[in-house]
């Protein structure tokens, strides 16, 4: 899998603009599905398996999106000054490079500061592209970027932006890849537009009607010096989700993944994350309600150019899910 999420998180692709990224998911995707389509707000959606008797139907999501800018202003000097797309840490902007869908580079400067031990604020921060005019700025309003940092792999672990949620997405793919039978019609979600209201996901959700709704997103970790309290770690396995900032999970389907994990030998932890939330909120609100749930794979450095998983806890996720839809749901 590493080749494939190298592929995916290079992809410049915010939220809004995932046309480059989703391309590249297609092209994943459509051996190994029975359907593939694109609804009207850009979400890309496999299907794949007929409903049986014994079977449901399965909604599993993965945001295609990513954090990034968007230009507001380009002055006379060619310095372009810029929005967030999505959450965005001003802390972690300073110095940074960016990669415009056009091709365009830049790197993110910062004005003279009275206090150099306080973090900027995003309207002292601007983007350098090398230009000395504004007629010369390959950019202009309304263009966005994305982070630019190249893959790294550090033994076990994984480091690159944009792995919120493209490990999530080469979760799915892999997954897909590897399920030969299911009783289920399951429906693949790749989303749009996460990381700024889980709009790909509500709508997706709405259409599909699911039974039963899985995200797979990435979570926080608790393992790193005077880091978040929480009991997950990097290379400990998948993290069932339990609540986050904006849901709590069903339940049923808690038990139902730790059971299916313990069956399998598939090591798991229990998430709660006290902030932020994943598309699982919008599946669990959509029409009458859906049953959800949520597959977490543990990650560092969220929101930030340089994001890390275990390559471990990658494997065990697509592990996880295949034995979860392999078999007919039992909810007690």
């Amino acid at each position: 899998m590493k080749a494939l999420i190298q592929k995916l998180v290079e992809v410049p692709s915010p939220s809004g603009f995932e046309a480059p990224v989703r391309e590249l998911i297609r092209s994943q995707v459509e051996p190994h599905a029975d359907e593939v389509q694109v609804d009207a707000l850009g979400n890309l959606i496999a299907r794949k398996g007929v409903q049986s008797n014994e079977g449901v139907r399965i909604m599993l999501a993965a945001h295609m999106d990513e954090i990034g800018v968007m230009i507001t202003h380009v002055d006379e000097n060619g310095f372009a000054r810029f929005t967030t797309i999505g959450g965005v840490r001003a802390y972690n902007l300073p110095g940074s490079r960016v990669r415009f869908l056009n091709g365009a580079s830049g790197v993110i400067g910062v004005e003279k500061l009275e206090d150099a031990n306080k973090v900027p604020s995003f309207q002292q921060m601007f983007i350098d592209l090398g230009a000395s005019s504004r007629a010369a700025c390959p950019v202009k309003v309304g263009d966005v970027a994305a982070f630019e940092r190249p893959f790294q792999v550090l033994g076990d672990r994984l480091v690159a932006k944009a792995m919120d949620d493209r490990i999530g997405v080469a979760v799915l793919v892999e997954t897909l890849r590897l399920l030969k039978t299911t009783p289920h019609a399951l429906y693949f979600v790749f989303s749009v537009q996460e990381e700024v209201g889980l709009r790909g996901a509500t709508t997706a959700a709405f259409g599909i009607e699911p039974h039963i709704g899985l995200a797979v997103d990435v979570t926080g970790v608790g393992d790193t010096p005077k880091g978040l309290k929480m009991e997950v770690s990097l290379g400990k396995g998948p993290a069932i989700k339990v609540r986050d900032g904006g849901m709590l999970s069903d339940p049923r389907l808690v038990r139902w993944m730790a059971n299916t994990a313990e069956r399998a030998g598939i090591p798991y932890q229990m998430e709660v994350l006290e902030s932020g939330t994943t598309d699982a909120r919008a599946i669990q609100l959509s029409r009458a309600g859906v049953p959800s749930g949520c597959v977490s794979i543990p990650t560092r450095y969220i929101h930030s150019p340089s994001e890390m998983v275990d390559y471990n806890d990658v494997l065990n996720s697509t592990r996880l899910l295949a034995a979860l839809l392999s078999s007919p749901v039992h909810l007690d």
